[in-house]
């Protein structure tokens, strides 16, 4: 294949991004698989993800047959794998990042629009033939949303695979509360080492020097040419135009896209792949759900086939029957084992769930089919590990599959409550069914957040499985007062057997397991890195009271399942 480093693309206010380019040593114009992020496209996969790539090469040796790997960067496609198939392969570093000079700020309209020049720029070369194609995980899956919006002439298809939507719920304010230390972590760890300028970053195999490019800043010139993003979250616990400019406009996702979404992403991953399949403009749309770690799934042979065929069918015209395929793509799972059954549907949620309540009796501190008939309440102190919830053995079989919601009635003691939700299930010998998550390997099954004073819901865009919360008018409680609240609880899908039991741990701070934290990339006790302990955000004073939740008539609280009765 031929390689060329370090092409120029010029933006339209004269800044000069950098791209690398493998392609097909041929005179045909071939498609485009495209990236553009600020992880350095002179940053080896296996270099500077060293912890990553050894679990995923070890988990699965035979990774990626046919490719020396030798070209592989952090959360893209393989050049080797992508070129023979008849691609240009197209990597940019963004702005401030990587080779590419300019001021750092990650999401932002300005590096939105440069990604539109330079889909345009690959979409009108000599080797190209005008079609350009978006295939990503997280970061180059977020800004796949953002550019979409734009509708560059040549983008004509797209695969965003697990990747956040909405800045505000999704990322940065989960339910309000300010989710920091993923911040405080990702964005020095994985972004400024490779700021244009950084004299400490990773070095770049193929370039030689330094994957941050010849330039060598000081400390104080890099801090100028970066934005804090935390500290513009944390002054921000309302959804504004920040956030909302950072999020993309659905009415206009147009393009045709394949929305890959991970079952155990809570706290970043995967809600924004949902919200894009019910909510984009697009009329060629698919969901796809699986299992695994981050970015696990996307190099295995089933994920290479699914991006390749619908890759094919849109940058090729090939016609290989993906415009014949049902919508939905979903990796069943079951506990204690690694594998799924893959089962195609046509909408999400799925047709025919049945949207079942499980009651919460506070009295007996316990779930129930039915609605208890007496009142009662239960108070935790909201600095100690809460209430966990269980219900009976399930009779049968069960599957749940879709969003959930948890409605309460609550009281605190201060002027706030932060409710973190998660959602469980226990063998018959009392094992919690858990997974391999994104990051986490001791993920549980979904949860969810929300500030108490952010209750008010959106009576335009919420459902009854799918509270949406302005988070645009914040409402203090009263002490004592008894306020109803509606959690979100992200999407997730499993099969259980009869005799296992349904539980919700109902909390003031984070979900976390006892125990030594045996991840030395990122914490794994439960909620992976994405934890919510910023003192600014959560004073003590007002996070740190007592809340009580209330059960009985008038006051049926309640976990909303998505039951989804056994298909023929």
């Amino acid at each position: 294949m031929i390689i060329e480093r370090n092409l120029p693309i010029t933006m339209d206010d004269g800044i000069v991004l950098r791209c690398d380019v493998f392609r097909p040593d041929t005179a045909a114009p071939v498609p485009v698989i495209m990236t553009s992020g600020p992880y350095g496209k002179g940053v080896r996969y296996q270099d500077h993800y060293k912890l990553m790539w050894d679990w995923l090469i070890k988990e699965h040796p035979d990774l990626l047959p046919g490719s020396k790997k030798e070209e592989l960067t952090w959360e893209t496609v393989d050049p080797e794998i992508w070129v023979p198939w008849g691609y240009a392969v197209v990597r940019v570093d963004s702005r401030g990042a990587g080779h590419s000079p300019g001021y750092l700020d990650i999401f932002s309209p300005r590096e939105t629009k440069d990604y539109y020049n330079a889909i345009e720029w690959a979409g009108t070369r000599p080797w190209s033939n005008g079609k350009v194609g978006l295939n990503g995980i997280s970061y180059y899956a977020i800004n796949q949303w953002h550019v979409a919006q734009l509708q560059p002439p040549h983008l004509t298809a797209m695969v965003p695979w697990e990747g956040a939507a909405d800045m505000y719920r999704e990322w940065y304010r989960h339910g309000g509360i300010l989710s920091n230390k993923f911040m405080e972590t990702w964005y020095p760890r994985q972004v400024l080492t490779v700021q244009h300028g950084n004299p400490n970053a990773p070095k770049d195999p193929w370039m030689g020097g330094k994957g941050s490019g010849p330039l060598e800043l000081t400390p104080v010139q890099l801090d100028a040419n970066q934005s804090d993003t935390l500290a513009n979250a944390r002054a921000r616990e309302m959804d504004d135009a920040w956030y909302r400019e950072r999020s993309p406009d659905w009415s206009k996702v147009i393009t045709p896209f394949l929305s890959c979404a991970s079952w155990a992403g809570f706290g970043l991953h995967p809600r924004g792949n949902f919200e894009a399949f019910t909510q984009a403009a697009s009329k060629e749309k698919w969901l796809e759900g699986h299992p695994g770690r981050h970015e696990e799934w996307f190099y295995l042979k089933y994920g290479m086939e699914l991006q390749k065929r619908f890759f094919d069918h849109y940058l090729k015209g090939a016609e290989n029957g993906w415009d014949k395929e049902p919508r939905v793509w979903l990796n069943l799972r079951r506990p204690f084992t690694k594998e799924v059954e893959l089962r195609k549907e046509q909408e999400w949620p799925l047709a025919g769930t049945k949207w079942t309540k499980l009651f919460l009796d506070a009295k007996a501190k316990a779930l129930d089919w039915r609605a208890p008939a007496g009142e009662g309440h239960v108070t935790y102190d909201a600095t100690d590990g809460g209430v966990r919830w269980m219900s009976p053995p399930l009779d049968a079989e069960t599957e749940l599959t879709g969003p959930m919601a948890l409605k309460l009635w609550i009281s605190s003691s201060t002027v706030d409550a932060d409710l973190f939700v998660t959602f469980q299930a226990f063998s018959p010998d009392g094992k919690e069914v858990e997974f391999q998550g994104t990051v986490d390997p001791h993920t549980p099954l979904a949860q969810g957040w929300l500030r108490a004073s952010h209750r008010e819901l959106c009576p335009v865009k919420s459902k009854p499985w799918r509270p949406y919360h302005a988070h645009t008018d914040k409402k203090p409680l009263k002490p004592g007062q008894v306020y109803e609240v509606d959690v979100e609880i992200w999407p997730q899908c499993i099969i259980l057997p009869k005799g296992y039991r349904l539980a919700i741990d109902i909390r003031g701070k984070d979900f976390e397991r006892p125990g030594e934290d045996a991840n030395v990339a990122f914490r794994s006790k439960g909620s992976g890195p994405w934890i919510h302990d910023d003192p600014l955000d959560r004073p003590a004073s007002i996070f740190g009271g007592k809340v009580t939740i209330h059960t009985g008539p008038g006051r049926e609280a309640h976990l909303l399942l998505p039951v989804i009765p056994k298909r023929k």
